[in-house]
């Protein structure tokens, strides 16, 4: 049974839009102050326990694996609010961060800023200070 445009779009009904390797993009966000914290993917499994549990859940598709954020760095994401898009196919979560939400060890992902040089684009830091090593957290097994 396929879905309208007019009830994803305007029905009360959660009917996420998985693209074609199943899985839909999520923004995660800071509750308490609004900066974008990371970008990530969901797979269904992900999505229905982020839901069940309050707890984010992603799927790498690095290491083609669920995983729960923070299980092994502990810098864990509860969800507040959960939202989807006109047309169900990205996900906004509004998170109580604890710690940093990048694999980097820094607050958010997005710590450099694009900025335009003579030769065109370049990055520069903002907000890049670091709240844990990742190299004592992430070991290589």
């Amino acid at each position: 049974m396929s879905t309208s445009s007019e009830e994803r779009e305007e029905g009360l009904a959660f009917l996420p839009k998985f693209d074609a390797a199943g899985l839909v993009t999520v923004v995660a966000t800071d509750a308490a102050t609004g900066d974008v914290l990371m970008v990530a993917h969901m797979n269904d499994e992900a999505l229905r326990k982020t839901v069940a549990t309050g707890e984010a859940w992603y799927f790498s598709r690095s290491r083609n694996a669920l995983w729960r954020k923070g299980e092994t760095s502990g810098q864990t994401q509860r969800v507040i609010e959960m939202r989807t898009d006109c047309d169900q196919d990205a996900i906004w979560l509004r998170v109580e961060q604890q710690g940093a939400a990048c694999h980097t060890g820094r607050h958010s992902c997005f710590y450099r800023r694009v900025e335009n040089g003579a030769d065109g684009a370049t990055l520069a830091f903002a907000d890049a200070e670091r709240l844990f090593d990742p190299a004592s957290v992430y070991r290589s097994k």
